[in-house]
């Protein structure tokens, strides 16, 4: 049977966001509520405003200029409050759009301008998740984010924090920031620590710089996973080994475009690795920053690069695949996700029907 693409049905489906930014998926509301609360000074409090400043659109030139509205959004997630409040607050947006399972990434280290200890940070996002999935009935983890651009110090030293709280709501290590000119190999140190403490490993790599990038994630580094591969398409002979060793992507379409990792939606790679048959999973990025959702991400990729029912179904099943949980939590979930698909498999077939028998 040919199901019909439609916006209700991929919101209905149950999905994972594996690569989804704390600070740059924080609402406008909020962002002013906590400002005025807070007695914090923005450019202006002004919804509209705020938003023109922060979220970006076709006018947005590279990363550089793609991660400009994280300045404004940073400082009111200084406190305790803000920090606990935004991450409830993602989570509670990803389950109201049936995000099942959900990693949120964010570098601690951006957190600390007002004094506040690395661990009292940490401690505030998964207060906020934990909060989260008791009312909403949505699965977490958190990435803790070591910064490409600054001090490979300062990625050791994120590292160390996200070994400490391993089994207590972290569930990985990531290397964010600024691509071009800073190497993941510089912060080899912080991966070989992570890596030693058996603690999982995505980086994002192939967004603003080639292929190269990738290969030190992987090579140097030990990966897990991509953040976006976007560039993995220029260089055959390593897209195979990615291939091979069934290394997920966390593709995030919106934001690609936003980078001008890719110059328009209909240039993006992902219908080749799909095609391909890489482990290509869809993501948000930053449902903020981008204006986005995980159901956006997918109707884009619907719309602009037909995928049909079967390629979507096997694309989020690789979400769950590629998740951060334990082996048998994984199997566990995905037959659960499995039976919901059939589920509803079934409830699309019998409105198809009764629609032809009332013709």
């Amino acid at each position: 049977m040919k199901i019909k693409m439609t916006r209700e049905l991929i919101h209905k489906l149950p999905k994972t966001d594996l690569h989804v930014h704390l600070d740059g998926s924080v609402r406008i509301p909020t962002i002013i509520d906590l400002a005025k609360k807070h007695k914090i000074k923005l450019p202006t409090l002004d919804e509209a405003e705020v938003r023109k400043l922060i979220v970006c659109g076709k006018h947005t030139k590279n990363l550089e200029d793609y991660l400009r509205g994280f300045d404004i959004v940073n400082l009111v997630l200084q406190n305790k409050d803000g920090l606990r409040r935004a991450a409830y607050e993602l989570a509670e947006d990803a389950a109201q759009e049936n995000v099942r399972y959900m990693e949120v990434r964010y570098s601690p280290i951006l957190h600390t301008d007002k004094g506040l200890k690395l661990t009292e940070i940490s401690q505030a996002v998964i207060d906020g998740l934990r909060q989260a999935e008791r009312d909403f009935g949505i699965q977490t983890g958190v990435i803790i984010c070591g910064i490409r651009n600054m001090d490979p110090n300062t990625s050791l030293k994120l590292a160390e924090l996200a070994v400490a709280f391993k089994n207590k709501g972290v569930i990985g290590f990531d290397l964010a920031g600024g691509e071009y000119n800073h190497p993941a190999k510089d912060h080899k140190e912080a991966f070989d620590l992570a890596l030693k403490n058996n603690l999982n490993i995505t980086i994002h790599a192939g967004e603003a710089y080639g292929p190269e990038s990738i290969h030190q994630a992987i090579h140097y580094c030990g990966t897990h996973r991509i953040g976006h591969g976007t560039r993995l398409v220029e260089d055959g002979d390593l897209l195979n080994y990615v291939n091979d060793h069934r290394i997920p992507l966390e593709i995030c379409i919106k934001s690609n475009f936003h980078t001008k990792a890719v110059q328009d939606i209909q240039s993006h790679p992902i219908d080749f690795y799909i095609d391909y048959g890489l482990r290509v999973t869809i993501n948000t990025d930053n449902r903020t920053i981008s204006d986005t959702t995980v159901t956006d991400e997918y109707m884009l990729a619907i719309n602009e690069l037909g995928l049909d029912y079967p390629t979507v179904k096997n694309v989020i099943l690789n979400g769950f695949k590629s998740a951060f949980i334990p082996y048998k939590e994984r199997v566990r979930l995905i037959n659960q996700i499995l039976d919901e698909f059939e589920k509803i498999e079934e409830a699309e077939l019998k409105t198809k029907m009764a629609f032809k028998e009332n013709l």
